[in-house]
């Protein structure tokens, strides 16, 4: 298990190369802002899909994050 200063390292890395940093500055201030609820925005995510997209979601991610299953 990683410490805090860990996780919100990598955190910080994951957002800051999908979006940019100046996408990521307004990620956070939106959070901040509309006090996100991330459990709840998940599951809502997850609702609105149909299994084979759900899938493809696992699928994709399995395939692009191999170290998150051990290997």
């Amino acid at each position: 298990m990683q410490n805090t200063a860990e996780t919100l390292t990598r955190g910080m890395k994951c957002l800051t190369d999908g979006l940019g940093i100046v996408e990521t500055e307004r990620f956070i201030s939106i959070v901040l802002r509309e006090q996100a609820d991330y459990t709840k925005w998940r599951q809502q995510y997850y609702d609105d899909l149909s299994d084979d997209e759900i899938e493809y979601d696992i699928t994709n991610f399995t395939q692009n994050h191999p170290k998150s299953f051990g290997s």
